[in-house]
């Protein structure tokens, strides 16, 4: 359970001096507890109650050479105003890649799934313990972390170019908005052209051995990057189907 006796000494002090994140979170004694938590282990804390004001404050900065105006955004479904569903689909259809954990007294396998099918990168049911949830902004924020201080590289396939610095996908001359886990399926598949991944390894590799779903979200995820990339989706030249074995990039 959630609670003041949770919020000190989590192992690792002031790790977060240079994160922001971003409480959408509608409960003030819940906003006030997450912000005093993570205060604690020296992130930097922004709070706002309804999701209106969040995507107002969202779309307020403009992206910086450091990224977006968070590190990462806590984010609560029912939200007064536009949902926290919503906002989530939002920012990933504009390409934006701060990391979400979801925070929701919604409980169910449907309503995680739909959670991370629209682009969050984890889903935290109510009530949670403090320490779980610090240790997993920590777990998000360094993963983000790593993934931005990969050597620049550039790959080039047909008339697809993927460039791993700006993050930037060029299709046909045309640049295309991916959300975090299509630009991360991009990516592994044009960084090992002509491998062949099974559903299983590219769960383990983009969603993590801890990921709750079972092997269809990579289909569904694959269907959505064939209509970002490929002239006729149905018999696509880039993310090829390998029967009983899974997909391969050219």
């Amino acid at each position: 359970m959630y609670g003041h006796e949770f919020t000190k000494d989590f192992g690792i002090a002031n790790i977060g001096q240079t994160s922001c994140i971003l409480i959408v979170e509608d409960e003030e004694i819940i906003q006030e507890m997450l912000a005093v938590a993570l205060q604690e282990q020296g992130y930097k804390v922004v709070t706002i109650a309804d999701g209106q004001s969040a995507v107002e404050y969202l779309e307020s900065f403009e992206q910086d050479t450091e990224g977006f105006c968070c590190d990462l955004i806590i984010l609560d479904l029912m939200l007064p105003g536009i949902s926290g569903l919503d906002i989530c689909h939002l920012l990933r259809y504009q390409g934006n890649p701060v990391p979400i954990l979801i925070l929701s007294a919604r409980s169910s396998e449907v309503e995680r799934i739909l959670g991370l099918e629209v682009g969050a990168d984890d889903y935290m049911s109510k009530p949670f313990s403090m320490r779980e949830l610090v240790a997993r902004c920590r777990a998000l924020l360094r993963r983000q972390r790593i993934s931005t201080s990969h050597q620049t590289a550039i790959f080039k396939f047909k008339e697809v170019i993927l460039n791993t610095q700006e993050r930037c996908v060029l299709v046909r001359g045309q640049q295309v908005n991916l959300s975090p886990k299509e630009y991360r399926l991009l990516e592994l598949f044009m960084s090992s052209s002509q491998r062949v991944w099974s559903r299983e390894q590219l769960l383990d590799t983009i969603w993590g051995l801890d990921y709750v779903g079972d092997s269809k979200t990579v289909d569904v995820h694959i269907r959505w990057l064939r209509e970002k990339l490929e002239l006729d989706p149905s018999n696509p030249e880039y993310l090829v189907t390998i029967r009983g074995f899974g997909y391969r990039f050219g």
